[in-house]
């Protein structure tokens, strides 16, 4: 799977949808975690039916997945504790809590609910954060992913990443999506649809575009969509081949691949595709460009020296510099968000691992241990990686921990899934 896409042009034919709901709901399995895990306790947000659990499921299922932190069981306690001052506080820290979620949905006149939460300490019984929001019923999962980011920050220090997106592609027989779901994979919904095979989705960095390829001309064309009108424009349409468009993360350029001069080689265009500049001139395929944090350096994959490795070069041009040497094939590179290391896909006797390398040292660790792994994309926060995997003949999407010692999959019995990445 992984040698197809790497050596085909990656592109898609479409037609242009509202964004819908899509039908499929998915699942999520969990195993591994961290030695040593934060235990916090969340007490059920008093003051609402059981129709209103989503807030604290969400919120206990996003902690859970980051496997640093372990949820002690108060749902016993009743009613649930909803005050600092309530004299039952005590028992959560008795039972090994260290943190205490808190909270209230009161329903409003006008059909909204006003959600309240409390972080505690629960060893000094005072208050690390506390929120509220007025939402319609069905922004509750929404409010759930942002009080999970502000939890897992004010304990750990590191943003939380549960209020983005990810999008991927899945075909269910002969039809082909992009899909955008939450960072749990779920509540996906349709941004393109077609009869014929889609690939590429590239995130613009404010989150408002996508860009991806398309053979609805019946050659390879990227096009540049917005996700909040679907409308859209031709972003490259040269002769040949377009493909693999990345944005920098400035959102000023694109790098992309082009057949039009001398086999697939990288070329960097202005963000509205003007001032195209040809990178890349070697004689072998270049390709699967990504951007370094500061928008000054590109990863590319390149044949140029025999077989897939991945190479890096400045990314106004320049020489380029072979970073992989262990194995026969190496490709499918993305930065992580504080540069210092980058992800890609691993070849070893004969199956397709993910993988990190440090660039420091230059001293590479496999993360996953599938059978044909491929397209990893890094967190905003760079503690997760998200990448397709092959289970039991069927592509699904998994997350990995940076460290590796956190494995979780999003599965979705009603089509192939591939091509994730991972939204700012």
């Amino acid at each position: 799977m992984n040698m197809r896409r790497w050596l085909a042009v990656w592109l898609a034919c479409l037609w242009v949808l509202w964004l819908v709901p899509a039908r499929a709901q998915m699942t999520i399995d969990i195993t591994g975690g961290a030695a040593t895990r934060i235990p916090v306790a969340i007490s059920p947000f008093a003051g609402a039916g059981q129709d209103y659990r989503t807030v604290t499921d969400v919120l206990a299922a996003d902690l859970l997945r980051t496997g640093e932190i372990s949820m002690v069981d108060v749902s016993d306690i009743a009613p649930p504790i909803a005050e600092p001052n309530d004299p039952r506080f005590g028992m959560a820290r008795a039972r090994g809590a260290d943190a205490i979620v808190l909270g209230h949905v009161l329903p409003q006149p006008d059909g909204r609910l006003e959600v309240r939460f409390r972080l505690m300490d629960a060893v000094q019984q005072t208050q690390l954060a506390g929120y509220s929001y007025t939402v319609r019923p069905d922004q509750l999962r929404m409010v759930g992913h942002h009080i999970a980011d502000i939890v897992y920050e004010k304990l750990t220090g590191v943003p939380g990443v549960f209020s983005t997106h990810i999008a991927y592609i899945i075909q269910q027989g002969s039809q082909y999506r992009i899909e955008i779901a939450d960072s749990d994979g779920q509540n996906p919904q349709t941004v393109l649809k077609s009869k014929e095979a889609l690939m590429s989705p590239a995130w613009s960095p404010d989150g408002k575009y996508m860009a991806y390829v398309s053979f609805e001309t019946g050659r390879a064309i990227v096009y540049e969509q917005a996700l909040d009108t679907g409308k859209r424009f031709v972003l490259a349409a040269f002769p040949g081949s377009n493909s693999a468009p990345a944005w920098s993360p400035d959102g000023k350029r694109i790098a992309l691949v082009l057949t039009r001069d001398d086999g697939s080689q990288l070329y960097v265009m202005n963000a509205d595709g003007s001032h195209l500049k040809r990178l890349t001139f070697g004689g072998g395929i270049d390709t699967e460009p990504c951007w370094s944090p500061d928008s000054k350096t590109l990863l590319f994959t390149s044949a140029r020296d025999g077989t897939p490795q991945v190479y890096m070069m400045p990314s106004d041009g320049g020489n380029a510099t072979r970073l992989t040497f262990d194995g026969s094939y190496n490709v499918s590179t993305r930065w992580s968000p504080d540069g210092k290391s980058f992800v890609f896909v691993q070849r070893m006797h004969g199956q397709f691992h993910i993988a990190v390398m440090d660039m420091a040292s230059g001293q590479a660790q496999v993360l996953s241990s599938g059978i044909d792994d491929e397209s990893p994309s890094y967190a905003p926060n760079g503690k997760m990686i998200l990448y397709a995997a092959e289970v039991n003949g069927r592509g699904e999407l998994a997350v990995v921990s940076s460290d590796g010692e956190t494995h979780e999959r999003l599965s979705n019995a009603a089509g192939l899934m591939e091509q994730p990445i991972w939204g700012p």
